[in-house]
């Protein structure tokens, strides 16, 4: 099946000194030219693309040697990978994921398992947007929920994984005309309707000038796209990093190119342990985001390493198999799709400490009137003081959401650990999914 949709007999013409036309180059060497209805050689010089769809490729006994090796002009490769190198094989899955979501997924409709779900409902703003957005980007876009944090005016946002560009939309009308959005996204399909529409929808919005950008690229090296240090102001993903092969990586990317007292704001499928070979292997399974699962313990160990203590869990809930057949697959193995937030923050701790601090909401978060929720345990009603650990008080004082909280106290007086726990944490069947520091 990996050789099937690179054939060069399926993509490609091949054209003699004379003008014929041939399906490879090896059909040239043996002269077997295409022919019309009626007998005659096809030219270049009358080359008609609708006169060669469905077209039934000659083929003979040369073509059983081009299917089964890496030949040069076939651009196959070998199915099961057995001596290729990592970065061959590391090189196929990113073909499987981008034929997955370029070619076999259609529509929503087509997806197996609801493991690309953000665990967070669409908030009623967010509905009206998605319904200014042309409906053939929603249609294709395979991620669901809305992972965006709010107060996002003037912002730049860049979003990894962007798709068909849904939340690239959504967000660009969110952060208004002095903002800017940049997706970044490896499939040219998804790429090509996300761009044909970006004048209609700025239109659409009542811009007067396009605010979003999108970019052929893959997450794990943002520098090669032009994304500068220090840059970006928020960073989303809905469901996507689960799909990258090398995700130190990506987390690496995403901490240099935002600003300090940046965000990260991403939904995602989280496992309660590593996972096995014959699950990450399975073609299915990895573009349903089952296979590339990252295991949270893991999570915390990257984060930590490239210098980012804390994070939080914004919202949790556990993926259900929705069949027999993938329940038998991922055995006792338990997902849960997961919307963090992190922030590039120096003086984070990689445990909570208590500097007699307290945060008090001023509820000037448009859309968040009457309470703010920072993470699953710490909910902010509007003008009432909360006492709350130093890295608690720091991500609320360094960085936008700073001029709507009111903090108290600073750091120049210790009185030992912060007893704050995750409710996620509390609960035994989701031990293995709580949060960060907190």
């Amino acid at each position: 099946p990996l050789v099937l949709d690179n054939l060069m007999c399926r993509t490609f013409l091949s054209v003699g000194y004379d003008g014929k036309l041939y399906d490879c180059d090896f059909n040239q060497a043996l002269d077997l030219a295409l022919e019309n209805d009626k007998g005659n050689y096809l030219t270049i010089d009358k080359l008609d693309p609708k006169n060669l769809e469905g077209k039934e490729i000659l083929i003979d006994e040369h073509c059983l040697s081009c299917a089964a090796g890496a030949g040069s002009s076939c651009q196959g490769v070998l199915a099961d990978g057995g001596d290729e190198s990592t970065d061959s094989c590391c090189d196929d899955k990113k073909e499987v994921v981008k034929d997955y979501y370029g070619k076999v997924l259609k529509n929503t409709k087509d997806l197996k398992t609801n493991a690309c779900c953000s665990s967070e409902d669409i908030p009623a703003e967010h509905k009206k947007i998605l319904n200014k957005i042309k409906p053939e980007i929603l249609s294709k876009f395979y991620g669901c929920g809305s992972p965006l944090p709010p107060s996002l005016a003037d912002q730049v946002v860049l979003d990894l994984g962007c798709g068909s560009g849904r939340d690239v939309y959504l967000a660009s009308y969110l952060v208004g005309q002095e903002g800017f959005v940049i997706g970044v996204d490896m499939t040219e399909q998804q790429l090509t309707i996300a761009s044909k529409h970006k004048k209609a929808q700025m239109r659409s919005f009542g811009f007067s000038k396009v605010n979003v950008d999108f970019k052929k690229g893959y997450i794990e090296d943002l520098k090669n796209i032009g994304i500068e240090d220090n840059s970006v102001d928020i960073v989303i993903s809905n469901c996507v990093i689960n799909l990258s092969l090398d995700k130190e990586a990506v987390f690496k990317e995403i901490f240099r190119v935002l600003k300090p007292g940046g965000e990260l704001y991403f939904a995602d499928v989280f496992a309660d342990r590593r996972i096995p070979d014959k699950i990450k292997d399975d073609p299915t399974l990895y573009g349903e985001c089952l296979g590339g699962a990252l295991y949270l313990e893991d999570f915390k160990r990257m984060l930590k390493k490239i210098g980012c203590l804390d994070y939080r869990i914004v919202s949790s809930s556990r993926i259900l198999p929705s069949s027999a057949d993938i329940e038998k697959k991922i055995g006792e193995i338990k997902f849960c799709s997961i919307t963090i937030r992190a922030f590039k923050l120096d003086d984070l701790e990689d445990i909570c400490e208590d500097y007699g601090q307290v945060a008090t909401y001023l509820g000037t978060i448009l859309g968040h009137p009457s309470k703010f929720m920072l993470d699953d345990h710490h909910m902010f009603i509007t003008d009432k003081p909360m006492l709350v650990c130093g890295n608690t008080a720091s991500m609320l004082s360094q960085t936008r959401y700073g001029r709507h909280f009111k903090i108290t106290g600073n750091r120049s007086i210790h009185y030992g650990s912060f007893k704050c726990e995750s409710p996620s944490s509390q609960d035994q069947d989701r031990s293995s999914f709580g949060g960060g520091c907190c």
